[in-house]
């Protein structure tokens, strides 16, 4: 791709993403995240009414009388987006591939956190941590962060959702908000997501294509493993094998949703071949009801 090439099409996502999170999803952004996050201010004393999960233990002690910690919320968030940039992203059989859906919707994330005075940061991760992206805010900054969504080629085609949740908690101290996108077509990860929840709000992002639930009947095709590279021919038409992958497929689906639940983590579905649009203003619309 050339320096051309590149421009005009950072623009042209910057055009449609800038325009979809001025108009559509600032608003829901601002109610489902601004607030969630608090903190500390001074400490005073016990007054009725007052949450007793709130008492200064230390300080009641040193008084002999009870005191409460006092929280305000935070004006300013940090939000990282940790992004899978293994092989399985540029899958895709619809309009896009899944890797291309998810650069749109990280720079509707992003313009939505500077349109709200928030930093926003990036962590590519593959099998390992490919790129770190730290937070700060801007037009420039998300410009960058696009140029690196398009133009990024990872070093590793595998996929471990445990290592980047691992540096994420390491390197961000601070409470953030933290959107995993992925295809989330990995194990092993549950300690580490239950961690990162308990520091962070952690909200999974699942980026899919139809095809990778059912097969069609198409007779024998040649497929290829994007992680490991492997070839392999597969008769389509054996209805056996069909069945077997759709209930592979809907096995994982089952697994993943309970890990998630599990972890008291909220999670979006977005598929290749249908708009983003409405399953991000429905997640937004509902959390900022909670």
């Amino acid at each position: 791709m050339t320096t051309i090439e590149l421009l005009k099409k950072v623009r042209k996502i910057e055009i449609k993403t800038k325009g979809l999170s001025n108009h559509i999803f600032s608003g829901e952004y601002h109610t489902a995240f601004k607030g969630k996050g608090m903190a500390f201010s001074e400490v005073r004393e016990y007054q009725p009414g007052d949450d007793v999960r709130s008492i200064d233990w230390n300080v009641t002690a040193r008084y002999n009388s009870p005191f409460v910690k006092v929280f305000e919320e935070e004006r300013e968030m940090t939000v990282i987006l940790l992004i899978d940039v293994s092989g399985s992203s540029d899958f895709g059989t619809q309009n896009q591939l899944k890797r291309e859906v998810a650069t749109e919707i990280s720079a509707v994330l992003s313009f939505s956190a500077i349109h709200n005075n928030d930093k926003i940061g990036v962590i590519f991760f593959s099998e390992k941590i490919e790129k770190f992206i730290p937070p700060k805010k801007g037009k420039s900054h998300i410009l960058r962060i696009i140029r690196e969504l398009i133009t990024f080629k990872s070093e590793s085609k595998k996929t471990n959702i445990k290592i980047a949740l691992k540096y994420f908690n390491n390197i961000i101290k601070k409470r953030a908000v933290c959107f995993i996108i992925s295809d989330f077509m990995d194990k092993g990860f549950d300690k580490s997501l239950k961690i990162a929840k308990n520091k962070h709000d952690v909200i999974a992002l699942r980026v899919h294509d139809e095809r990778e639930e059912s097969l069609i009947d198409v007779g024998m095709i040649k497929i290829r493993d994007t992680e490991n590279g492997d070839l392999r021919w597969i008769d389509t038409s054996n209805k056996n094998l069909r069945d077997q992958f759709q209930k592979n497929y809907h096995k994982f689906e089952k697994n993943l949703k309970q890990t998630l639940q599990n972890s008291g983590v909220d999670h979006i579905d977005i598929s290749t071949g249908k708009d983003y649009i409405k399953p991000l203003k429905n997640f937004f619309k509902n959390r900022g009801k909670r």
